[in-house]
């Protein structure tokens, strides 16, 4: 029997039936990333496959650079890092089918942490969908498959519809919750003509403003409060001058997420940090008379994370959020205030400007906190206080650095004792959906966002193995970042978490490779390090050489030489 060259190539006959006709004409396609071009895209993170490359006809003349990673979980990891530090949408071009599968666990951590994210994949011919003949790549319904990672998941029949669903995919990144949204074009339309359609993009509408009446009500609970307290989530990540300047005006703590982290300076006598889990914390919360939750979930990921349902909130509430299904979820507002944080909060300042000074408590604002704070610190353990000292140990060599966390202990403590210097600095994939192996392809995306920021992956030996093949990617498109790899020989938490419930370990002691020998075959600068001192002299070596650095910090060499 004869086989060809390319299995693949079975498929070219769907192929040849809707290949473009010789007449010269602009393709639904090459369409698509005119329309791309005009709403500012940068990048499109993607793996060319049988069933895209029509996607690809016209990327090369245009400005969007194309980045390919090695799986395409890692394309939409890398999409969601260059969202999180620029707010726009990163965009992914993906294979009908396992391609989609594969980058399902992306979407839903995008999904879970409000990241807008474009997907724009391909699916089999018009006449060929829901069939069941085992076609390549098929799906009974990969849109259906998809509507619940998404904003929403729409199959473009027609080349003439795609300026409109590319506007309304804009639409939820600029002036609604951002989310994951995914469009599906068939293959015979991908090779349709779009001559006929509209190149420019929408004006896109501006974000809901909140009611004056509930503004009025919220400025008028706010101002006699005595013991008023904020707690602010990413969806306050715009909003920064407007939460200070009503945090400074009220005298009120603020609590921040994960997501949130640097909307309030790390130094700001107000700034409780991110501990709302915690015992001393959370008490100071039920004491508040009045506490104002701005673009948060106030959910179990920044809330709860000891799961034992210890958090509440028993003064009045007063909630901001663009999504108004969520200002009902989890705890229900005293006044729920649908609109943008920014012109929320600004607006709230306006009407306090007509009210008298608030005049809150002696022992309460920045008293308060210090003594919270203090609290909490006392109770962090030896291995907390060395984890914690990698983390200033990053800080205080690189300037201005972002830190792209994956699941892993030393993340876990500096989403508790770290404050970051600006927002979008820090985050990571322990929020939320809580995958493993995000943090490499998001620092990628990251440091594509920020080429002038100093970008270091926080992540963890098991995490690494899920996503090590992006290093190639990152030597390939040239992004320079700093891996520190926290290598304590397995899935370490887990084997602690085991252990409390006295379970008998099993599956967490995993084989751990030579992570420097591997960084160097990928094309990496790689060195092992064990103290603060050398740390810090790796790390300014590395964004010396711009190029993409991997540092192993092995757990109990750290622990030893940092508590010695």
């Amino acid at each position: 029997m004869n086989f060809p060259e390319n299995p693949i190539c079975f498929d070219e006959a769907a192929l040849a039936t809707a290949a473009p006709s010789p007449v010269s004409h602009r393709t639904c396609g090459e369409a698509l990333v005119r329309l791309l071009e005009g709403y500012g895209v940068e990048y499109v993170f993607g793996i060319p496959g049988v069933h895209t490359v029509e996607l690809y006809r016209g990327i090369a003349a245009s400005s969007i650079r194309h980045v390919t990673p090695r799986h395409e979980q890692g394309a939409g990891f890398m999409a969601d890092g260059y969202a999180r530090v620029t707010g726009n949408p990163g965009v992914c071009f993906i294979i009908t089918g396992p391609g989609m599968t594969n980058i399902a666990t992306a979407m839903a951590q995008a999904y879970a942490d409000s990241i807008p994210m474009l997907v724009v994949s391909s699916v089999n011919a018009r006449r060929e969908l829901g069939s069941g003949d085992g076609r390549l790549h098929e799906l009974p319904s990969q849109r259906n498959v998809f509507a619940g990672l998404t904003a929403f998941s729409h199959t473009l029949y027609d080349p003439a519809e795609l300026p409109q669903v590319l506007a309304r995919a804009f639409a939820v990144f600029k002036s609604a919750r951002p989310r994951p949204v995914h469009i599906e074009i068939p293959l015979d339309v991908i090779v349709a003509s779009a001559n006929g359609i509209a190149l420019s993009p929408a004006p896109l509408p501006a974000k809901p403003h909140a009611s004056a009446a509930a503004l009025a009500e919220a400025a008028f609970l706010l101002s006699s409060a005595r013991r008023p307290l904020i707690l602010a989530g990413g969806g306050a990540l715009s909003a920064a001058a407007q939460l200070r300047e009503l945090a400074e005006r009220l005298q009120a703590p603020v609590a921040l997420t994960i997501n949130a982290k640097g909307l309030l300076p790390c130094a700001h006598p107000l700034l409780i940090g991110s501990t709302q889990s915690l015992p001393e914390t959370r008490a100071m919360i039920r004491e508040a008379d009045v506490v104002l939750a701005v673009g948060t979930e106030l959910g179990e990921t920044d809330y709860d994370v000891v799961f034992d349902g210890g958090f509440s909130i028993e003064g009045s509430l007063v909630r901001i959020d663009i999504d108004a299904q969520q200002l009902m979820r989890n705890f229900r507002p005293d006044v729920g205030i649908l609109g943008d944080a920014e012109q929320a909060l600004g607006g709230i300042s306006d009407i306090l400007d007509k009210f008298e000074s608030v005049v809150i408590e002696p022992t309460w604002g920045a008293a308060r906190v210090a003594a919270v704070r203090s609290a909490v610190c006392v109770n962090y353990d030896g291995p907390a206080h060395a984890q914690k000292r990698l983390i200033d140990t990053i800080v205080g060599a690189l300037r201005n650095v972002i830190i792209v966390g994956d699941s892993t202990s030393p993340v876990y403590v500096g989403n508790f004792m770290h404050d970051a210097s600006a927002p979008r600095s820090w985050f990571n994939s322990s929020t939320g959906y809580g995958t493993l192996g995000y943090g490499l392809p998001a620092a990628i995306g990251a440091q594509l966002a920020a080429p002038r920021r100093p970008v270091v992956c926080l992540i963890g030996d098991g995490g690494l193995q899920f996503t090590l093949p992006e290093l190639a990617s990152a030597v390939e498109a040239r992004a320079p970042v700093v891996v520190v790899v926290w290598n304590n020989f397995g899935y370490g938490e887990i084997r602690k978490y085991m252990a409390a419930r006295d379970i008998v370990p099993v599956g967490v002691d995993i084989f751990t490779p030579d992570f420097i020998a591997l960084a160097r075959g990928f094309g990496c600068d790689a060195t092992s390090v064990d103290n603060p001192k050398a740390l810090a002299a790796a790390l300014q070596h590395a964004v010396s050489r711009q190029a993409p650095t991997v540092i192993e910090v092995r757990e109990a060499d750290w622990f030893a030489k940092v508590s010695s």
